[in-house]
């Protein structure tokens, strides 16, 4: 059996996008701050591992505003179903309500693209002491 979407479901996305918005914006803050970091160090050292580090963040920051842009898309889709919604428009409320889910299913899976990328990222590093520690043996 199918129930009406009242303005109440659509509302209760809004603290979850709201926290998400600000949890991919902090992500995005702190990698501009290990990139301008960085590139100070890669202008000090020419070291090529720091190019592959700068490489993994660039495709992160990317990964990031596509996280940051579904998830605003959501919020907007969500805010005009409640508009439909209260309007009377029923059954358009309900396909924009859709549609800001399905925006917020594809920035959790960019954010799961990011957390994959972010690991790597830890692998470069991890890499370099692993050979430090067997040259050491």
């Amino acid at each position: 059996m199918h129930s009406a979407l009242n303005l109440a479901t659509p509302a209760l996305l809004f603290p979850a996008i709201s926290l998400l918005l600000l949890a991919y914006t902090n992500r995005f803050l702190g990698l501009a701050s290990i990139i301008r970091n960085l590139y100070e160090e890669y202008r000090d050292s020419q070291d090529p591992k720091i190019l592959r580090q700068i490489g993994n963040l660039r495709s992160r920051i990317s990964l990031i505003k596509w996280m940051q842009f579904m998830g605003i898309a959501s919020l907007f889709l969500c805010t005009v179903a409640m508009f439909q919604i209260y309007t009377g428009w029923q059954a358009t409320g309900e396909v924009t309500f859709g549609a800001s889910l399905l925006c917020m299913i594809a920035s959790l899976a960019v954010s799961l693209l990011e957390l994959v990328r972010s690991s790597d990222a830890l692998n470069i590093l991890l890499s370099d002491l692993q050979a430090e520690y067997d040259r050491r043996r």
